[in-house]
């Protein structure tokens, strides 16, 4: 949603910001910090969808203070962007004019976010001492863009001579993958010093400067800034070792190659930063930049003033050929078709002497012996377990094979006898009475 606010006030901003708050809710409470934009009117779209793609990381009030024509009355007019119009944020563009283009501070400072940091962003242009302009000293952080302004040069020079903490500048942030990648390559084996260093690029490029001076400042070796054609970029960085050169090449602004000596050339993903993906990470932090600052101050003093050409650099072999990497790019790539131009940066195998390796392999058999041994001992301890269970089980089955026999006998024993008995009894009860004794029978004449 765009709101048109034209001849306003910043008084009316801010009334029209509250009622759509009221009407589509809480917009303003998930902004993490407010960031101006001081920009001319024809860069000024560029620079707010800049802004708006960086604020889907890092949710924000965007304020755009758009500087028009300085003749004539003292007029605002205002833009509110809400919704799919502002990415993750809200967006505020105040149109100066007339002598109200020197007061960029007094309009944007009635709009700010309270209680939350100041980040302000030249994304052309900048004042000659950014910390002290009326927007840049009430900002924690202070980003300009020496690449973008009419002699970046000179523009990068005057960031040094006026340096304060919160300065930063996006053509620094445009070479941290180079100085990732060269970090990581000096990290690995052998680990000897860097001799001498050479790093071409444009004529023009801010960016190949702060390199070479982060290079001087860091390794405090002699460090060569060849030039090539304007708008070029950064094209290579040579490093000179005993052991051998460590290139990191990018012919094609694209995909870049790394060679070390005793790795395989290696096909990396190095395409050029865009502004919002380099913003984005200078919103990220919010503290100064400790190693901006020393490159900048430093770092800059320290590089060679000889400036050679990049074919006279190639010619004398301090850096390396773009069109050799090229071609060894695109061999890379017709040999593993299916694999992906990015690769990560791998450390060799270390080396071993023969002698170590024989003494890995007698430990190794050793080891492997011992844990045989000790299996086997474990799996014949419960075989030995379950023959002697067995042979219990076998004992106690005859021991009760051998009383079964007793117990019958006993049983028909007792049979024997209870049959013995009652045929007696019956015997017994079959015998015929005695005859009556003679004392009876006298007894009986008598009574009759």
């Amino acid at each position: 949603m765009i709101i048109d606010l034209p001849s306003t006030s910043t008084v009316a901003i801010s009334k029209k910001l509250v009622a759509l708050r009221q009407d589509t809710g809480a917009m303003a409470l998930g902004r993490v910090l407010t960031l101006i934009i001081v920009v001319d009117e024809q860069e000024a779209d560029e620079a707010i969808e800049a802004a708006n793609d960086a604020s889907r990381q890092h949710p924000c009030r965007i304020i755009a203070v758009v500087i028009g024509n300085k003749r004539g009355a003292s007029r605002i007019d205002a833009q509110i962007r809400v919704g799919g119009d502002a990415g993750a944020s809200e967006v505020v563009v105040a149109r100066l004019y007339g002598p109200l283009t020197e007061h960029g501070r007094s309009v944007v400072i009635p709009l700010l976010l309270p209680d939350s940091p100041v980040v302000a962003w030249w994304p052309s242009e900048a004042p000659v001492n950014v910390s002290k302009d009326p927007i840049g000293s009430m900002a924690q952080r202070r980003i300009t863009d020496s690449a973008e302004s009419k002699n970046p040069r000179k523009s990068l020079l005057n960031r040094a001579d006026t340096y304060a903490d919160g300065d930063t500048d996006l053509a620094w942030t445009r070479i941290t993958l180079w100085r990732g990648l060269l970090a990581a390559a000096l990290d690995q084996r052998p680990f000897e010093p860097v001799i001498e260093a050479t790093v071409t690029g444009g004529s023009d490029s801010p960016s190949t400067d702060l390199l070479a001076a982060w290079l001087a400042e860091t390794l405090r070796c002699k460090v060569t800034r060849a030039r090539s054609r304007a708008g070029t970029g950064m094209i290579s960085v040579r490093l000179e070792r005993r052991s051998g050169a460590v290139d990191l090449v990018r012919p094609d602004g694209t995909v870049a190659t790394l060679t070390q000596p005793g790795q395989p050339v290696r096909r990396i993903t190095l395409a050029r930063r865009a502004t919002a993906e380099c913003l984005a990470d200078e919103l990220r932090r919010l503290d100064p930049d400790d190693i901006y600052e020393a490159a900048i101050r430093k770092g800059l003093a320290r590089v060679g003033r000889s400036s050679p050409t990049a074919s006279e650099a190639v010619r004398e072999g301090d850096a390396p050929s773009p069109k050799e990497a090229e071609t060894e790019a695109r061999r890379i790539a017709r040999a593993q078709p299916k694999a992906g131009s990015s690769a990560m940066v791998a450390a060799s195998d270390p080396e071993q002497s023969p002698g170590t390796t024989t003494t890995v392999k007698k430990a190794a058999a050793r080891k492997l012996d011992e844990a045989k041994s000790a299996r086997a001992a474990k799996s014949e301890t419960p075989k030995a377990a379950k023959t002697a269970r067995s042979s219990t089980t076998s004992k106690a089955k005859a021991a009760s094979s051998k009383a079964a026999p007793s117990k019958a006998s006993s049983k028909a024993a007792s049979s024997k006898a209870a049959s013995s008995k009652a045929a007696a009894s019956r015997a017994s009860s079959s015998k015929p009475k005695a005859p009556a004794t003679a004392g009876s029978g006298t007894t009986e004449g008598s009574g009759s």
